[in-house]
């Protein structure tokens, strides 16, 4: 199976409700590594790495709306190259 990384960019009512780590925790049941991490727009940028069905389950997860805390409005996404190997699904500042 192929691993691939999907960059996805979350707008909505997205930060202070949790989402980051919903979304670490959605990540990490899935298997995937990569971060989730707040954006000066508002919105939660998220990186998923891993096999490309588990990454498509994460992708999914968001535009159906994460957390119930959260109200997501829409979800941009872009395949991704990374720069560097991720060992883990981690919450950046």
């Amino acid at each position: 199976m192929a691993s691939v990384c999907t960059l996805a960019w979350v707008h909505g009512m997205v930060q202070g409700v949790g989402f980051r780590y919903s979304t670490q925790h959605e990540a990490q049941k899935l298997g995937l590594t990569g971060y989730a991490r707040n954006m000066d727009d508002g919105s939660v940028e998220v990186l998923a790495c891993g096999e490309a069905e588990q990454v498509e389950q994460l992708v999914d997860w968001l535009k159906a709306g994460g957390p119930r805390s959260a109200r997501v409005d829409k979800v941009l996404t872009e395949p991704h190259q990374p720069d560097r190997e991720w060992t883990n699904f981690g919450i950046r500042y």
